[in-house]
């Protein structure tokens, strides 16, 4: 990894007294979460890409939003000689699980410092969901050979200055 990074955050408390109001009475609605990780990665130069992790999680009381958060974060990752047919695991297994117990720190804290309890995301298991990915991606073209596009990956032209 060369560098990592956050690209974008954001936290929304829009009905912070209401909430926390419901919240304090112990026969008020709990609170219901939906949690969502995305991966998406991009060739940024001859050996360099860029991987993303998007977390957004939304907590409501009720109707009521307690808070939504999201966080774009970020790695530069070299693929040094790696094998072509490595690069795209390496990019949506390895990478994503070494960038995610920083987006989960970040995203605890934000939550945290919005007035809430820490939101403590569970570990994703990255190796099954691009196994899963890939499967689901067999069935769905088992005429065609070669290697599958998952997901927001981009192996293209290089990205930015590079």
């Amino acid at each position: 990894m060369l560098a990592q990074y956050v690209k974008d955050l954001s936290f929304e408390n829009p009905n912070a007294a209401k909430v926390f109001q419901a919240l304090s009475n112990p026969e008020g609605p709990k609170p219901a979460i939906e949690v969502n990780v995305n991966v998406g990665a991009r060739r940024m130069g001859e050996e360099a890409y860029e991987v993303d992790l998007k977390v957004t999680a939304t907590s409501k009381v009720g109707e009521d939003t307690a808070f939504a958060v999201e966080l774009l974060y970020a790695g530069l990752f070299g693929a040094r000689n790696l094998p072509e047919n490595m690069i795209e695991p390496f990019l949506l297994v390895q990478a994503p699980h070494i960038l995610f117990p920083f987006a989960r720190r970040i995203v605890a804290d934000t939550v945290r410092d919005g007035g809430f309890s820490p939101l403590m995301l569970d570990p994703i298991d990255f190796a099954a969901l691009y196994q899963q990915q890939r499967a689901a991606a067999a069935q769905q073209q088992p005429q065609q050979s070669g290697a599958t596009s998952l997901g927001e990956i981009d192996l293209g032209e290089p990205q930015g200055n590079a």
